[in-house]
């Protein structure tokens, strides 16, 4: 059993962005360890840190430096000893880690779907042509082109009330948000409708909260142990080393799902070129165990089979 737990006094400290999901992922962090040790919320600190991603805007993420945004000064933070762990949405994490930190505590996974949200129509397939659906993510940009070329896609950021703002104001037709994060802010009546993998196969790793620690934290390893789902981790473990293998990033629109039926793990990917004009994808199943093995060999036949010049956003 963990020794030196955490107390009022003398609080373990959990970083966080500031948005609304990522204090009610950290809230439910927290709830965790306090079940898991009968310790009073109040052994815990919420560390609000803002980050670059959070600052700006009015940009694409692409153009201001990617996925690192939401999550380096965080880690700066706990580099620092200035936190003594990380909860951060895992679509939103590099595959790599500094040195000297750990990714490796998930929580439950919740729905992975993507949420259409519109207040006009019920799906993406009663939009006009050339109506303007919005979004900042450049997967389900290239997805909808690929599936309905006569739609125009606007650059769509913020969090749930600044797009629901932004539909009520005529900025676009529809959007989409996370069905994970509606729900675990109690908002998913904000859905019209839920959207199968199989229409629009979601962000890797979507839906899941992974929480980082410094390597050498020992009391910190031993709490997150007790909250840690291994369901959850066998099936990121094959998403992540997917992305890794396609070099992914916000750059790159990449799609993966794995999902477990008993001992056998399903992989769905799907890669893109970011206008649309293409997309490739696979659908495996391999023994559990195997399941990162699985992601890296998708990720090479993709790779094989894409014509030339497919991958040219790599470069």
């Amino acid at each position: 059993m963990t020794r030196d737990l955490p107390t009022p006094d003398t609080p373990m400290k959990l970083g966080t962005r500031g948005s609304p999901l990522a204090l009610a992922q950290a809230h439910e962090t927290r709830d965790r360890l306090a079940a898991a040790f009968d310790l009073p919320q109040e052994a815990f600190e919420i560390v609000v840190i803002k980050t670059t991603g959070d600052r700006i805007i009015d940009r694409p993420l692409k153009e201001i430096g990617g996925k690192g945004l939401f999550t380096r000064e965080i880690e700066d933070a706990m580099l620092r000893g200035d936190i003594d762990i990380a909860i951060h949405s895992m679509k939103d994490m590099p595959v790599l880690q500094p040195e000297g930190l750990v990714l490796d505590t998930y929580l439950p996974r919740e729905d992975v779907r993507d949420a259409f949200v519109s207040p006009h129509v019920a799906g993406l397939s009663d939009l006009p042509e050339g109506a303007k659906v919005g979004t900042s993510s450049l997967r389900r940009k290239a997805q909808v082109l690929v599936a309905y070329p006569h739609l125009q896609v606007v650059e769509f950021r913020g969090n749930v009330q600044t797009r629901l703002k932004k539909l009520d104001d005529g900025v676009a037709a529809c959007t989409f948000l996370a069905m994970a994060g509606l729900n675990r802010l109690g908002r998913s009546d904000v859905a019209t409708a839920a959207i199968a993998p199989e229409e629009m196969l979601p962000a890797v790793a979507q839906g899941a909260i992974g929480i980082e620690r410094r390597a050498d934290d020992t009391r910190a390893a031993e709490m997150l142990a007790a909250i840690h789902d291994t369901p959850t981790a066998q099936r990121l473990a094959a998403e992540r080393a997917f992305l890794a293998a396609l070099d992914g990033s916000c750059e790159t629109p990449i799609a993966g799902l794995a999902e477990l039926d008993g001992g056998t793990l399903r992989l769905r990917g799907e890669v893109l070129r970011p206008d649309g004009s293409e997309a490739i994808g696979d659908d495996q199943t391999a023994p559990v165990e195997d399941g990162a093995e699985l992601g890296r060999a998708m990720a090479v036949k993709l790779l094989e089979q894409a014509g030339e010049g497919f991958f040219d956003w790599r470069e």
